[in-house]
């Protein structure tokens, strides 16, 4: 019996101690962190150097900036420079150079861009204007942490003397002493404890009740929607033709002026070769006569359709600062208005890179306050002609994307068809708007042209079949030679003829008054920003009164 009182007693000692250790550990002020720590908003990264200092200077991860900060970051491996794009700055950094350029300007900085570890790290301290990031730093804790100024939060001022406690318990260990002032921002709640942060990053449960508020360290700019663009017209919707142009700029000085026209896209610009280099049949003197006449001039830039050189272009940033600067210089000499970009056949590996391109050119075009249009197919499965657009990134890029609603059946196509049924074109704006671009920057692609279709019967069986492009005037001239019967066909929305001579059948679904009249409907009836016409020269004179008046221009 005395054993057992003895053991009791042993056993209620090693109880209390126990206790005792407890409430005295309860009372120590614990660090949160023991190594290097960037706290970016309610995220702690350790380990792997997160952050580098430089005289104090700090320099983060790229990776890190990519993934939490600025998605659209890019490092170029080969010349080791990163660049930065926002709405309206283009911000290229080279390693162990002093001086950045930005929107083309030089720059000078206190610390390069560095290599450590192999991996490239940025002088965060620079870009924080341009990222909209508060920074504070704790050299002597080795912490360094990362806001977002516009962002809203809520935040909490402590009334009075407290601890910051590892876990929503009383019996929790105390992180760190909070005194009466500290201001914590609120990330949860759990019950009745806050989950909280310091102004020094440490992280915590607090007790409630305490007085929230919700408030942002810097109020937002104000932008522009992203539908906002640079330039609308006057009046109604937007009315663009494209002007193609063969090996010189024909003289405008007598060409009488269109109703109803907003904006002509001359075809100068060629990217020749894998250096770079620009084809230019550029003219001041038709710029001169758009800008009597009242147009405004986006004159278009093409890759010459050539996938190999449009790839080495695109994955070299030095060749893709090389075509923008000279797509600037250009726009300057003859005074432009806008650029279009007509990249076609591009392989699907380069989809990024197109993107990356559009988001290095597009902040400098704004600064020059130039109009920034693309051009971009209906969606399908083929990688080189459709795939490689991400519609969605270079939305939010550009001032207007031309939807180029033709070439349904194009011209080497196996099967007869029309080259832009309103069905087809219908789905074609759907599907660019259930990606989520706004209405307001797609511009409809029209055809001014049709095809002709010539079928015959081989002797194995086989359908051959040929086509050949059409002006509206040139069918007018088939229907007379031939005597040709019209019928409209309400679920293509075209007129169509169909005759036989020399043992061979032609088909034309013809592009007119009424076919035009209901595409271009399509842009009321979806709000978008207007129609784009390929091309000038092959419509008939009446075709402008038919979209002078679908896109509500001035009586």
């Amino acid at each position: 019996m005395k054993t057992k009182r003895v053991i009791n007693i042993s056993t209620f000692a090693l109880i209390l101690a126990a206790l005792g250790f407890l409430l005295i550990s309860n009372l120590t002020i614990l660090s949160p962190y023991h190594t290097k720590s960037l706290v970016i908003e309610d995220k702690i990264f350790q380990g792997n150097d997160p952050f580098i200092l430089d005289n104090e200077e700090v320099l983060i991860d790229f990776d890190i900036i990519k993934e939490e900060i600025d998605p659209y970051i890019f490092w170029d491996k080969e010349v080791e420079k990163v660049t930065i794009t926002t709405k309206d700055k283009t911000v290229r950094l080279k390693t162990n150079s002093l001086e950045a350029m930005i929107n083309n300007k030089p720059v000078s900085i206190k610390i390069p861009v560095k290599v450590h570890n192999n991996k490239p790290y940025i002088p965060i301290e620079f870009m924080a204007e341009f990222f909209n990031i508060k920074i504070s730093k704790f050299i002597d804790k080795d912490i360094v942490v990362i806001d977002f100024l516009e962002k809203e939060r809520k935040v909490a001022e402590i009334s009075k003397n407290t601890s910051l406690k590892s876990s929503p318990s009383l019996l929790s260990f105390n992180y760190r002493k909070l005194e009466t002032g500290d201001i914590v921002s609120i990330y949860g709640d759990k019950g009745n404890w806050y989950y909280v942060r310091t102004k020094d990053g440490a992280f915590g449960f607090i007790k409630k009740p305490i007085e929230t508020k919700t408030v942002v360290f810097k109020e937002p700019d104000v932008q522009r929607e992203p539908y906002d663009t640079i330039w609308k017209p006057e009046y109604g919707k937007i009315n663009m033709v494209w002007d193609h142009i063969f090996k010189k700029t024909p003289d405008m000085k007598d060409v009488e002026g269109i109703k109803g026209l907003d904006v002509i896209s001359p075809t100068w610009f060629s990217i020749i070769d894998s250096e770079g280099n620009i084809d230019n049949k550029g003219d001041i003197n038709y710029v001169n006569w758009a800008h009597k006449n009242g147009y405004k001039v986006w004159a278009l830039i093409d890759n010459s359709f050539d996938p190999d050189i449009t790839s080495i272009i695109l994955n070299n940033t030095e060749l893709r600062e090389k075509v923008i600067n000279q797509i600037l210089v250009y726009a300057g000499l003859y005074n432009l208005d806008g650029i279009n970009i007509d990249f076609e056949n591009i392989n699907i590996k380069d989809r990024d890179m197109l993107t990356q391109f559009i988001r290095e050119l597009a902040p400098i075009m704004k600064e020059q306050g130039l109009v920034l249009s693309m051009d971009i197919t209906v969606k399908s499965l083929s990688e080189n002609w459709s795939l490689c657009y991400d519609r969605q990134e270079l939305a939010k890029a550009v001032d207007y994307l031309a939807l180029m609603a033709y070439d349904e059946h194009w011209g080497s196509s196996p099967v007869s068809g029309s080259v832009a049924s309103i069905g087809w074109v219908e789905k074609g704006i759907v599907q660019l708007l259930e990606l989520g671009v706004p209405p307001q920057k797609i511009l409809l692609g029209i055809p001014f042209y049709t095809r002709e279709w010539q079928e015959k019967v081989l002797e194995d069986g086989r359908l051959e079949v040929k086509s050949k492009a059409l002006s509206m005037d040139s069918v007018k001239t088939r229907i007379k030679e031939n005597d040709a019967k019209i019928t409209w066909q309400q679920e293509i929305g075209q007129n169509f003829m169909s005759y036989t001579k020399n043992g061979y059948t032609y088909k034309i679904w013809i592009e007119d008054e009424k076919s035009i009249a209901l595409k271009s409907s399509l842009v009321k009836n979806y709000d978008l920003a207007g129609t784009a016409a390929w091309r000038k020269g092959f419509e008939e004179p009446q075709i402008w009164d038919v979209l002078h008046d679908t896109l509500d221009k001035k009586p």
